[in-house]
């Protein structure tokens, strides 16, 4: 069996760490540098050769950034005679770039995970892509999580006798259902509109949310314009009360606060994909760790084992 290597970008070294542990192996060291020229330079401090390397490095602010510092991990690891390279990545946030839906605009989905093979990955293990079509995006094989299952352990502690999930548009009903299906409850849906990055509509809620305890389910929330339409909307149609969940808690340009601020929402929970900062965090944030997931997936991986089987597991 080849050896194991475990490498963190500086995008999040937390949860690198913390899947390390959980793995029993040591995250090592990687040096990175910014040159006179602006241009960054990498350097992994410990052997590849022949080993079974795993690059962990979620692609959070500032997102270029990261991405081209994992690009360079990924060069310096084939120079470096890596026998198998796979990078972890929590969050892909070029995933909602993954159709074109305006004249001559790119779909940053499917080039960069074109650059990510072409710098070395051989396989990738993503956390809730954000549609099911970037899957397809890479020409190397994809084992893809989700954080159904740590989302639902932790609502399993309340009583659920009244409550509903909600996703706050079609696109991602499906995960919803998934989600209602782990906690034994009934499934709605909004209706939702973009007109721009944060400006969304939602017209109505397919299904019964009057009186009901509220759970919405988001695969992320950046800005929460979306969460705060439809709890604007949940408001209009009686909701009891309402909690928000999610996978990749971006929470950009004060929207934890601006959500946390709404009466009616008792909890926000996301997970820990990307880092969430001590200075925006607020009482009614509760974050869960993938890392045991991640760990277990990678473990699957490095041994052999069917990734396939962890999904069922998750079922």
């Amino acid at each position: 069996m080849r050896d194991i290597a475990v490498f963190s970008g500086s995008a999040h070294p937390e949860l690198a760490a913390e899947v390390c542990a959980h793995l029993g192996v040591p995250l090592l060291p990687v040096h990175v540098d910014r040159y006179a020229n602006d241009c960054l330079g990498v350097q992994l401090q410990a052997n590849c050769r022949g080993r079974d390397v795993f690059l962990i490095q979620p692609l959070v602010r500032p997102v270029q950034e990261h991405l081209v510092e994992l690009l360079l991990m990924l060069d310096a690891a084939r120079g470096a005679s890596a026998a198998r390279i796979t990078v972890v990545l929590p969050h892909y946030s070029y995933a909602r770039s993954d159709k074109k839906d305006a004249p001559r605009i790119s779909i940053g989905g499917r080039l960069v995970a074109d650059l990510l093979a072409t710098a070395g990955a051989g396989r990738v293990l993503a956390m809730t892509l954000h549609s099911p079509q970037v899957h397809g995006f890479f020409s190397v094989p994809v084992d893809h999580l989700h954080a159904l299952r740590e989302l639902a352990a932790h609502f399993s502690r309340y009583d659920l006798s009244n409550a509903v999930a909600v996703s706050p548009d079609l696109g991602n009903a499906k995960e919803a259902a998934h989600f209602a299906r782990l906690l034994g409850i009934p499934v709605a849906a909004g209706a939702k509109q973009r007109f721009a990055d944060d400006r969304v509509q939602i017209s109505a809620v397919i299904g019964d949310v009057a009186g009901k305890d509220v759970i919405i389910l988001d695969d992320e929330i950046a800005k929460g314009s979306t969460v705060v339409e439809l709890l604007r909307l949940l408001r209009e149609q009686g909701a009891a009360s309402v909690r928000v969940a999610c996978t990749h808690g971006l929470f950009s340009g004060g929207a934890l606060k601006r959500i946390g601020d709404q009466p009616e929402v008792r909890e926000i929970v996301c997970t820990n994909t990307v880092p969430v900062r001590d200075e925006e965090r607020t009482e009614k944030l509760h974050v869960l760790s993938i890392a045991p997931a991640l760990a277990e997936a990678i473990r699957r991986i490095h041994n052999g084992e069917s990734v396939s089987a962890l999904f069922d597991a998750q079922a």
